[in-house]
């Protein structure tokens, strides 16, 4: 296939192996000429698991003449050794092993080795937070807020429909429990070339996003076909002007056109200073 490798890599995990493959995806993304066949293992939460598992590896490992690669998030020592029986036929990147020894250094006391440990974290005030921050964003999307609402909110995104505001406002509370509420600025904010009036008063939480007409007219014509408000000529209007009016009004905004959620919701963390406890 166009000279690229193919190898197989395991997730292995006694959780839903969001952790494991969240390196893992992180890491093999920095190998661009190997294909990676994925195999998902969650749930691997006992001895006869983890050796079925190892059985799993050591026939990849006949089958392709190739070491498959295994990430590992188990923490009980007793299914990592099951596991362990397939050490020499695979490379084993254990991410409990290569964490938990520095961080009990570090720390000065040993960790439990509990399966399931997260979950103790997810019933946490943090999980909560979290779950007190989705229905925030929900609530409080596209303008509709009162000026009550919007002092409990740590960012206010503004910018032109369908430029990012909502999926960045939905991620920015499931992954750091922020309560994001967002505002579409509309032809009567760029007529009067002002803001809504009920943003004035919480510019420090302003946020603008961007994007680039021909990307905008994209998203819109598939909400809309063939609509003034879907057409490249109204885009360039109003990306226009709001790019006008967020720098009239001195807010900090990026162009969403090109980044991912990820990259947008990052940028927005640093420039607003939301500071987050797990």
């Amino acid at each position: 296939m166009n000279g690229l490798t193919i190898r197989t890599v395991f997730f292995v995990s006694d959780g839903t192996g969001i952790t494991a493959e969240t390196l893992g995806h992180s890491l093999l993304a920095q190998f661009p000429d190997t294909r990676f066949h994925q195999v998902r293992m969650p749930f691997v939460d006992n001895v006869s698991k983890a050796r079925d598992c190892a059985r799993q590896i050591l026939e990849v490992a006949r089958n392709t003449g190739q070491r498959p690669i295994v990430f590992s998030s188990l923490v009980n020592p007793e299914t990592v050794a099951a596991l362990r029986e397939a050490h020499g036929s695979a490379l084993f990147l254990d991410l409990f092993e290569r964490f938990i020894g520095p961080l009990e250094s570090e720390l000065g006391q040993h960790s439990t080795h509990t399966v399931g440990r997260f979950h103790g974290v997810a019933e946490s005030n943090d999980y909560k937070k979290r779950i007190e921050a989705i229905n925030f964003a929900m609530t409080h999307d596209d303008g509709v807020s009162s000026a009550a609402d919007l002092i409990k909110a740590d960012v206010i995104l503004v910018g032109v429909s369908r430029s990012g505001k909502t999926p960045t406002s939905l991620y920015l509370a499931m992954q750091f429990g922020v309560k994001a509420a967002n505002y579409p600025l509309i032809p009567e904010d760029f007529e009067r070339n002002k803001l809504p009036g009920e943003l004035h008063g919480y510019r420090g939480k302003l946020f603008g996003l961007t994007i680039a007409p021909e990307r905008l007219a994209q998203i819109r014509q598939e909400r809309r076909p063939n609509s003034h408000y879907a057409s490249i000529e109204n885009c360039r209007y109003e990306i226009e002007a709001a790019q006008k009016l967020m720098r009239r009004e001195n807010i900090r905004w990026l162009d969403s056109t090109a980044k991912s959620i990820e990259e947008i919701s990052a940028t927005i963390m640093q420039t607003v200073r939301i500071e987050t406890d797990f």
